[in-house]
């Protein structure tokens, strides 16, 4: 009888405030283990070139990488100020990222909506997109010069067929009743494609932009890499060819904190897109943003 009586008492179910204290510790103890992680690897790196263990020559160090940061805001790099370095890389990301979108979207649409004309463009976008993108940077750079539109071109390649392959198998993942519910009612292939194709393909092309985001800085760099005139990917290059460790990876340490910059807006952005469907499950530290 007791165990009867025990196996009918209600389960206490977690309020809310217990799944926000819960969701605060769990954040509190990424960010602890973060800090934890990147203490280890910096502080060991530091350990090993003081030692002499690795040569801080060819490896630098975290406190001549800090010197080195130092020395860039204070005196500006060989091709001017440290802000307008970055902000030439970040005006070629951003144009080449907007670029990419909507022409992946666009494509992707429809050539996902057309099948024919997605059995005409198949084998060409597979043949560009197999091409090693240095490659299509040389030839950017011989035909647009250095300057801002070769390396605007060389992103927005990068971006679109990261984008275009989402957008494109999201249409063809559409429920198909849903398509031929708007049909009946009398909806035009228009109608058809703003209200149910598009919205339905957001989930794809969203999850998309966040690989694309990184993918315009990768190319904005290789292009100023290829050749420029300006740009963060040139700074490297010029501390490659002098043997700077420190200044290549310290030109790595701003590009990842504007690619970290730029996923938290991404994020924000994701959110506010995607408010109608139910949240996530999981924490923050999923790899995929």
């Amino acid at each position: 009888m007791n165990q009867a009586v025990a196996l009918e008492a209600p389960i206490d179910e977690p309020t809310g405030a217990t799944v926000r204290a819960d969701a605060q510790r769990r954040q509190l103890m990424v960010l602890l283990g973060r800090i934890a992680l990147a203490a280890i690897v910096l502080g060991g790196w530091q350990l090993l070139t003081a030692t002499k263990v690795l040569d801080p020559f060819f490896f630098g160090s975290p406190v001549g990488i800090v010197l080195r940061l130092v020395d860039w805001f204070q005196n500006g790099t060989a091709y001017g100020s440290l802000w307008e370095q970055v902000w030439i890389t970040l005006q070629e990301s951003l144009l080449g990222f907007i670029a990419g979108v909507i022409s992946g979207v666009f494509m992707g649409v429809l050539l996902g909506e057309i099948p024919y004309l997605a059995d005409v463009f198949t084998p060409y976008i597979k043949i560009v997109n197999a091409l090693p993108r240095i490659v299509l940077g040389s030839v950017f750079v011989m035909w647009l010069g250095l300057g801002m539109p070769s390396k605007v071109m060389l992103a927005a390649v990068l971006v679109f067929f990261v984008v275009f392959f989402n957008a494109f198998q999201g249409v063809r993942s559409v429920d198909r009743n849903y398509v031929s519910n708007v049909r009946i009612l009398g909806g035009s292939r228009l109608q058809v494609v703003r209200h149910v194709v598009f919205p339905s393909a957001m989930t794809w092309i969203i999850a998309s932009l966040h690989v694309a985001l990184g993918f315009s800085i990768i190319g904005a760099i290789v292009g100023e890499f290829l050749g420029a005139q300006k740009g963060l990917g040139l700074v490297i290059s010029t501390a490659q060819n002098t043997f700077d460790a420190n200044g290549v990876f310290a030109a790595m340490f701003i590009i990842g904190a504007l690619a970290l910059s730029a996923e938290a807006l991404m994020e924000v952005l994701e959110r506010r897109l995607l408010r109608w469907q139910p949240p996530r499950s999981g924490g923050d530290g999923a790899m995929g943003g």
